[in-house]
């Protein structure tokens, strides 16, 4: 597995990059100062790599313009150059988008309350998924004085997450690159133009169909410990590593009386822990028997390349290749590698803002983390059910767009 960035995730390391991508062309290990002729970049490769360096980074160079630096280091030193000056003032925001977990009573009510896009987003959302769930998510999020207040399932988490970052795509906002969180996937999936709506919803809802084939009683257990250290100092067999969010910050993942048992062993030891209300032992092995079911009915699922930097929690890094009912079975049993995501992304795209596409703020702490004190500006779109279009024409101005009016339409 490809290891995540040496340098400080927010700095996106070109040299870093420029010294894989020749040493794979060349088959051998180079190094900042190898000159370029050494380097056995025939008209193919030199082909190959420009087009590598503009998918990564843009319209920087022309093809004849890597000969004109004499060492690797150099041209490292030249893109960096021109990316700094084409950048320069441009705000490049990216997204990060919330998955499974608990969700306050009223996720996202200010919003439906008040924006008529976010509502508008979101009815597009539910008439996707009906087909497939037999009944209307806005009537699960909004459609009573009791409001559900367990964990969403994944057609409504999906619901949500996608009428959001659909509301800023319609103020405007357009994304250098994505990272979801589970079933954010999903909705990170629709933004990077890799599925459409209608096959993203039907895979939102068959996770959901799948999930509630699983029995009852599994759990996840957020603790302030690194993934080796949170297992071993909990002291229970069967439970696994559900997500790795940042520096100590992981998720365990069981069943729901062994990672009780662990939360009190890791308190006797001085580290915290927290039990989230998911239902089941999301990200782990015990999520493997919805998983040929998932495989079945997901195959044939029609996907595409990403078009905009989609990094997979799956795996920790960017993905480039359609989505495949293998990517979404993997997604259900495998550890959330959120930390290496966000850092590959911070490190290839330096992005200026990331935006936290979530009914409320969870991930931007974990971002601010990873990114330091010079990292991006991190902007939750919702602080909390009562989050309203006022908090969001505060995050559209931080992204220099500016906010739809009466003339144009309306919130």
């Amino acid at each position: 597995m490809e290891a995540p960035p040496r340098v400080e995730p927010y700095e996106p390391d070109l040299l870093h990059w420029l010294i894989r991508r020749i040493s794979g062309y060349a088959a051998r290990e180079i190094g900042p100062q190898t000159p370029l002729t050494e380097c056995g970049l025939d008209s193919v490769a030199l082909l190959g790599l420009f087009g590598e360096i503009e998918e990564g980074f843009g319209p920087l160079i022309d093809p004849e313009d890597i000969w004109v630096s004499p060492s690797v280091g150099d041209l490292a030193d030249q893109l960096t150059a021109r990316r700094a000056r084409r950048d320069a003032g441009r705000v490049r925001p990216a997204f990060v988008i919330g998955g499974q977990g608990g969700r306050p009573p009223g996720t996202a009510a200010g919003l439906h309350h008040a924006s008529a896009v976010y509502r508008t987003a979101l009815t597009r959302a539910d008439e996707a998924l009906r087909p497939h769930v037999g009944r209307s998510v806005v009537g699960l999020l909004h459609g009573g004085p009791v409001r559900h207040r367990g964990a969403l399932p994944p057609p409504a988490v999906f619901a949500v997450g996608y009428a959001l970052a659909r509301t800023l795509l319609d103020a405007g906002v357009r994304p250098v690159a994505v990272v979801g969180h589970g079933v954010g996937e999903l909705v990170a999936a629709v933004v990077a133009e890799a599925l459409p709506l209608a096959e993203a919803a039907r895979l939102a809802a068959l996770c959901g169909a799948c999930t509630r084939r699983l029995p009852a009683g599994g759990g996840m257990l957020a603790v302030c410990a690194e993934p080796g250290e949170a297992l071993g100092a909990a002291g229970e067999r069967g439970l696994y590593v559900g997500a790795v969010n940042a520096a100590r910050a992981t998720v365990l993942s069981g069943r729901f009386d062994a990672l009780a048992r662990a939360r009190d062993a890791l308190a006797a030891q001085g580290v915290a822990g927290r039990l989230l209300a998911t239902g089941h032992a999301y990200h782990s092995p015990l999520m493997a028997p919805a998983v040929p079911h998932l495989r079945a009915r997901a195959a044939g699922s029609l996907s595409d390349r990403p078009r905009t930097g989609y990094y997979s929690t799956v795996y920790g890094r960017r993905w480039a290749a359609p989505l495949s009912a293998d990517y979404w079975a993997e997604l259900v049993t495998s550890p959330v590698r959120f930390a290496e995501a966000v850092r590959w992304m911070l490190s290839l795209e330096a992005p200026t803002h990331v935006v936290e596409i979530a009914p409320q703020a969870v991930l931007t702490p974990f971002v601010r983390r990873i990114g330091g004190a010079a990292g991006p500006r991190c902007l939750p779109v919702c602080h909390g059910p009562g989050a309203g279009v006022v908090d969001l024409a505060e995050v559209l101005s931080a992204l220099d767009v500016r906010p739809l009016t009466e003339g144009a339409g309306r919130w």
